[in-house]
């Protein structure tokens, strides 16, 4: 996805917007145009069982799926595929045209970088397939019972067992496949209380997960765990493990990235907390908080898309 379109996502939640608009009179906020849409999950679904799948070849027989919720990497070899990632069940068929792209290779290992439904209802087709799923301790929680995302007005029901991960990481985990290391590491409180990065050694590509969003103000879900303050610790310790050579796959946002991308994230997300603190330390409410724009110097770059400033700047007032 390059900078003037969007994710499906984003692009769903953009037509959330534009029908509250003609229902209230004027443009709604993102926090508004969620809580408008109670129907805002169905609706990515239906966008995604019409959106075509874009194959990225990397580098090592690795490539990235963009189209059904969040990017999924593939990696491809003697030992089957590896996806990290299984995005929106409801775009199984042009994932699997996509699969038998890159090969007739059976589907072997899923890992799923934390829980949420963009990133993990294909959990159970995956599954059926013959994909060991593997994930951290807290996203097989929360896959196994119901869940409620505050910000996105919605309840989720507990997943099918054929979709809850059999093999969990309590805080890192080494895979050798397809004569490739995969260095899973546990972030806690980034995204989510369950988020981890995938780095296929050899190569040098690491896969973020939803800890970064290339391009695009991030979404934290304290609901499950998240905090803005354990994402900016996550992107630092990331930054700190890989080279100028690492290619950097975020969990939304333009697939393909790289080291200075993701501190240029890091620098965003550092400066606005800051801003935001300092504001709350003031005294002022979210209102006034908001209204003082602690944002400005990063909207043309980050907040052009479904979260916007304001809606991001509460999700850093919450967590400072």
């Amino acid at each position: 996805m390059n900078r003037n379109s969007m994710s499906r996502r984003g692009f769903c939640l953009c037509c959330v917007g534009a029908t509250a608009f003609a229902a209230q009179g004027g443009w709604l906020s993102p926090r508004e145009a969620y809580a408008y849409g109670e129907g805002i999950v169905d609706l990515i679904r239906s966008e995604a069982a019409k959106t075509p799948i874009t194959v990225h070849r990397l580098r090592g027989n690795i490539a990235v799926l963009e189209g059904s919720g969040g990017n999924v990497a593939v990696l491809v070899g003697s030992d089957g595929k590896v996806l990290i990632d299984a995005g929106i069940a409801v775009s199984r068929t042009r994932m699997t045209d996509a699969l038998n792209a890159l090969g007739k290779e059976p589907i072997t290992h899923l890992i799923n970088t934390h829980w949420h439904f963009d990133h993990a209802s294909g959990n159970e087709w995956l599954h059926n397939e013959g994909a060991k799923i593997v994930a951290h301790a807290n996203t097989r929680k929360h896959l196994m019972t119901a869940q409620r995302v505050e910000d996105w007005h919605f309840n989720f029901p507990p997943s099918p067992a054929g979709a809850v991960p059999a093999e969990v990481v309590s805080d890192t985990k080494v895979l050798k496949i397809n004569n490739t290391t995969l260095r899973l590491q546990h972030h806690p409180a980034g995204h989510t209380d369950g988020d981890i990065s995938v780095e296929f050694s050899e190569p040098e590509i690491l896969h973020t997960g939803d800890l970064y969003w290339n391009g695009i103000y991030p979404f934290i879900d304290y609901s499950t765990g998240g905090s803005i303050d354990g994402t900016i610790s996550a992107v630092g310790s990331i930054l700190e493990r890989i080279s100028s050579n690492t290619i950097v796959i975020p969990g939304h946002g333009a697939p393909v990235s790289d080291k200075a991308g993701l501190k240029s994230f890091h620098e965003m997300l550092v400066a606005i907390r800051s801003n935001v603190a300092e504001l709350k330390q003031q005294g002022r409410t979210l209102d006034q908080i908001v209204a003082a724009k602690p944002t400005a110097a990063f909207d043309a770059k980050w907040g052009q898309f479904v979260i916007g400033p304001a809606f991001f700047t509460k999700l850093v007032y919450d967590g400072v």
